[in-house]
């Protein structure tokens, strides 16, 4: 166990703050298999804008990595560009 007070609060915060970013990451995970399910062209479009958002909040907090928000909002686009 830690020793110092800057050590238990950093463990307190750590805790916190994984618990609050694997939160926001499945949520976001959530969102994007409910865009890939979808078949309506217009409800597509406009849930691609709250998912990209999304994406790039968490991107822009290091909750995951830059390049993987770019690769899903790739994919999304191609996804909802398909439908018709």
């Amino acid at each position: 166990m830690a020793n110092h007070k800057s050590s238990i609060k950093r463990i307190r915060q750590t805790l916190s703050r994984k618990l609050r970013n694997r939160y926001y990451a499945k949520t976001a995970r959530n969102a994007v298999k409910a865009l890939r399910a979808t078949s309506d062209k217009t409800q597509a479009s406009e849930s691609y804008k709250k998912v990209s958002a999304m994406l790039d909040k968490l991107a822009k907090k290091n909750v995951i990595h830059r390049n993987k928000a770019s690769n899903l909002k790739s994919k999304l686009a191609l996804h909802v560009n398909r439908l018709g």
